[in-house]
């Protein structure tokens, strides 16, 4: 299935509404304007495995590019739109986009990516016109409504966040099929097991270039319901939108239930939440007092999956499920976990180590890049890859996650999981945000450190560190506490809630050994 059906069947119901501006954009509008923006591009010579690069905030029409794109044998590149100039013309040049639809809000950051962005061959504004571009809906109204005749599936490409380095462009193959036939894999996994069919009405409050965002808006559409797409995240705004809309299903990321829990408990009740049936959430591991809290106050309707933008593997875990196995991330729906050390030997179960799946063939490579691509392959097993997950299995397989690799602190010989510390302080009601990482330290190699934003009108300073550091060693083991605290006004993270660790370790680093940029 795909919005075409539906086009057919509901033709004037709502594929899509942005609680923003209020619009909506019906599913016969839906598939009208995708068949015209695929007809457009292949008359303007794009062909199936060329790129569509898509830079835009949470607008509605996001889905008509998709759509377009998913029709045409197209890759579709979404990129986030707080990046430099610089750092998305390296996505888009990487990538090879033929063509790129960008938000007129965004102009001049599209001024400053034509002079950096040769490869891109057509440039359309999704709004007001802007220099040296063409208008979206003027493109639109130049060509024909008529399917093209052949419509074969795309695919997404997009690009890692970028939190330890360079973003990486996850590059799977195109499917066998047309846009009309069955075999979609969202729809496989997820589609059933969460219940979405034509009377599902999705909120989706995270920005729409990130991996689940936009997958998961496609596979709603693909079953006929509606998606409610917010322009930001806000913790008062998502529970009144709930409400409003009637929502059935939701997504979020831990950090989401934080804002939302540290509510006035007058404010949490005071919404109708009874249509609420599924409460999706993954992205990050989940501390297991904020999702106990969570059940406590929505019910047992949270789902949590794993899995990634390179898409090798995914496991799940429902509320009651969890409950017997607080702080998994569940079981397998899709590959086979095998747990290794740094020798790519498998650990006994309940050990630690690196998290590989195995496929029937290698599920994706790293676009242009050959070497991260061997390196997320297990050294003897090519079918295995890993996107640097630490975690444990236990007897009846089920997985908990521990970290990123890359984050693992080593102190005095001991390996120290930020993760864990973090989630620890997360919730003290003087905490905003937080990230651990691991420091220079000349008798311990590395020391762990806290960065902590503080809400507003706490007063910072060695008091406050002191109730935080007690704080933590009332609830975890004294080794892995924080050495020190230090306090800022903004870390960084990126809008998906992601902590750019690299960025914020990077600054601790001396002078001489800091990335260069």
């Amino acid at each position: 299935m795909y919005p075409g059906t539906y086009a057919k069947l509901t033709p004037d119901k709502p594929a899509v509404v942005h609680t923003g501006t209020g619009t909506s954009i019906s599913y016969a509008r839906l598939e009208e304007n995708s068949i015209r923006l695929a007809r457009y591009l292949h008359e303007a010579g794009l062909r199936p495995g060329d790129d569509l690069a898509l830079l835009t905030d949470n607008d509605p029409r996001c889905f008509e590019v998709y759509w377009a794109a998913q029709r045409s044998g197209l890759y579709i590149t979404a990129v986030n739109r707080y990046l430099s100039a610089d750092e998305a013309a390296y996505i888009l040049n990487d990538c090879g986009a033929r063509a790129l639809v960008i938000a007129s809000k965004l102009g001049e950051l599209a001024a400053a990516l034509i002079p950096r962005t040769p490869v891109v061959r057509h440039r359309l504004s999704l709004g007001e016109p802007l220099p040296d571009h063409e208008s979206y809906a003027t493109a639109l109204a130049s060509v024909s409504a008529q399917p093209l005749a052949d419509q074969p599936r795309g695919a997404d490409m997009l690009y890692s966040s970028g939190t330890t380095g360079r973003p990486k462009g996850v590059k799977t193959p195109l499917p066998d099929r047309q846009v009309d036939e069955p075999g979609d894999q969202m729809v496989a996994l997820f589609g059933t097991a969460y219940g979405f069919d034509q009377d599902s009405v999705y909120l989706s409050p995270a920005p729409i270039y990130h991996a689940a965002p936009l997958r998961f808006g496609g596979m709603v559409q693909a079953l006929g319901g509606t998606v409610v797409l917010m322009p930001r995240f806000d913790a008062h705004a998502a529970l009144a939108t709930m409400a409003e809309h009637r929502v059935t299903h939701s997504q979020w990321v831990p950090t989401m239930f934080v804002r939302m829990l540290k509510l006035e408990e007058s404010v949490r009740r005071a919404y109708d939440l009874s249509s609420h049936r599924v409460a999706i959430h993954a992205a990050a591991p989940c501390p297991v007092e904020v999702k106990q809290r969570m059940i406590d106050w929505w019910g047992p309707i949270l789902q949590e999956y794993y899995s990634c933008t390179e898409s090798n593997g995914a496991t799940a875990i429902s509320s009651a499920d969890w409950l017997r196995k607080p702080g998994s991330v569940g079981r397998a729906i899709y590959g086979v976990i095998h747990i290794c050390d740094d020798a790519g030997a498998e650990v006994p179960t309940g050990e630690v180590g690196t998290v590989y799946w195995a496929q029937e063939t290698p599920p994706f490579n790293y676009h242009n890049d050959p070497d991260r691509t061997a390196q997320a392959q297990h050294p003897d097993h090519p079918k295995w890859t890993t996107v640097g997950d630490i975690g444990r299995l236990d007897a009846d397989g089920y997985l908990f996650l521990t970290d990123r690799k890359a984050f693992m602190i080593i102190s005095g010989g001991v390996s120290i999981y930020p993760q864990e510390v973090e989630n620890c302080l997360a919730l003290h009601p003087k905490v905003l945000d937080v990230a651990v990482i691991g420091v220079p330290d000349e008798e311990m190699g590395e020391a762990v450190k806290a960065v902590v934003r503080a809400e507003a009108g706490v007063l910072v300073g060695p008091e406050l560190a002191d109730e935080l550091l007690g704080y933590v060693r009332d609830r975890i083991a004294h080794y892995k506490c924080p050495r020190s605290i230090d306090f800022t006004e903004q870390l960084p993270r990126t809008p998906t809630g992601k902590l750019v660790k690299g960025e914020l370790r990077a600054r601790y680093l001396p002078v001489a050994n800091r990335p260069k940029q």
